[in-house]
């Protein structure tokens, strides 16, 4: 089996990678990146891309077809990844999260690439009060990176056959540790404030409902979808993934790390504006369809996870959020330098470079 892997370089990227070659010992893994965070490494004892049989550096935007010989598979995780992103290079964000996925898609089908899974987000339930959300529930995007998610969903629908299975995964928000971290995401953020100063300072009043999964149980949920049978969903499955157990308020989050990291002080800002995005999400359809791949990591083991890894890092940076384990901070600070252009391309003529490991696997 040949499985491609678009934005392998990520925060989800190392973790799937182990995943997969774990689940696929004699697989051909190819790796295809930008490479803006290539550098944003933690914690990690190899180069991660050493596990995978080829790497490209090249852009989705651009995307050259002959990529697609041999495959079976493709895990398309390429993204403008978060808010913040998307709302200064929103552009980009609907190139990147809708559009080259939506082309790649179209080649990938034409050349008899058999699966296509994409990494979408429960974010696009946006705001909504009441029950939890499923996949018959209306959808309210509220941010250039959901309506993103949304836009591509649709536009791969009509592209799903019996040959070309197509697997919507709407992840919950991702926690844990990676050997490229992100922490501008809610829980990653609030353990490092726990490690690096005791002291967590929830910006919103607290009461916004999040849903969370860690980036190890996403690895195995994008395993499972790579071999989904038809039977299991049709054609074209858009489907929740995570744990019903999983859905948090914001202040929950917080006070489970100052729990599990003694001497956290917690402050909540009780006069903030109300956040938009809230919502919990029902994760039933997953669990009956995808009953061996359910998430096995909980919250305190999740915690405890990011903590210790941590520590081993020496990290001490009560300023991280102005590090490069910001995602947005790392792309401004390429553009800044010089290095990217407006439109996040490398200034430089395109051409697909590439790195083989002819001793993985």
């Amino acid at each position: 089996m040949d499985i491609l892997i678009t934005g392998n370089m990520g925060y989800v990227g190392p973790p799937l990678i182990n995943r997969l070659r774990y689940s696929y010992p004699k697989a051909k893994l190819v790796g295809f990146d930008m490479g803006y965070f290539s550098n944003c490494l933690t914690n990690a004892n190899i180069f991660p891309e050493c596990n995978v049989d080829v790497q490209y550096f090249a852009d989705v935007r651009q995307f050259p077809v002959d990529t697609l010989n041999g495959v079976d598979a493709i895990v398309y995780l390429s993204a403008i990844s978060n808010d913040p992103m998307g709302k200064i290079f929103e552009d980009v964000t609907f190139e990147v999260n809708c559009n080259a996925g939506v082309d790649i898609a179209k080649q990938a089908k034409a050349r008899g690439v058999r699966a296509f899974v994409y990494a979408s987000s429960c974010s696009i339930y946006g705001y909504a009060e009441g029950e939890p959300r499923n996949e018959m529930s209306p959808l309210n995007p509220l941010t250039a990176y959901a309506k993103s998610k949304v836009a591509c969903e649709k536009a791969l629908e009509p592209l799903a056959s019996d040959k070309f299975i197509i697997t919507s995964l709407r992840f919950s928000t991702a926690c844990g540790m990676s050997e490229r971290l992100r922490l501008d995401l809610v829980l990653n953020d609030f353990v490092a404030c726990a490690v690096a100063s005791k002291k967590i300072a929830v910006l919103s009043d607290g009461t916004p409902w999040r849903p969370l999964i860690n980036v190890k149980d996403m690895a195995g949920a994008i395993d499972w979808a790579i071999n989904r049978d038809i039977a299991a969903g049709g054609q074209f499955l858009a489907i929740n993934v995570g744990s019903n157990q999983w859905n948090y308020q914001v202040k929950e989050l917080a006070e489970a790390v100052a729990a599990c990291i003694p001497g956290v002080d917690v402050s909540i800002n009780k006069n903030a504006q109300p956040d938009k995005r809230s919502y919990k999400v029902c994760f039933d359809l997953y669990k009956q369809l995808a009953p061996d791949y359910q998430p096995q990591y909980d919250l305190k083991t999740t915690i405890e996870e990011l903590k210790t890894s941590l520590e081993a890092m020496g990290f001490a940076n009560d300023n991280f959020h102005e590090s490069k384990l910001v995602r947005l901070k790392m792309l401004t600070w390429l553009v800044n330098q010089g290095l990217l252009t407006e439109n996040l391309e490398w200034k430089r003529p395109h051409t697909l470079c590439s790195r083989r490991n002819f001793n993985v696997g």
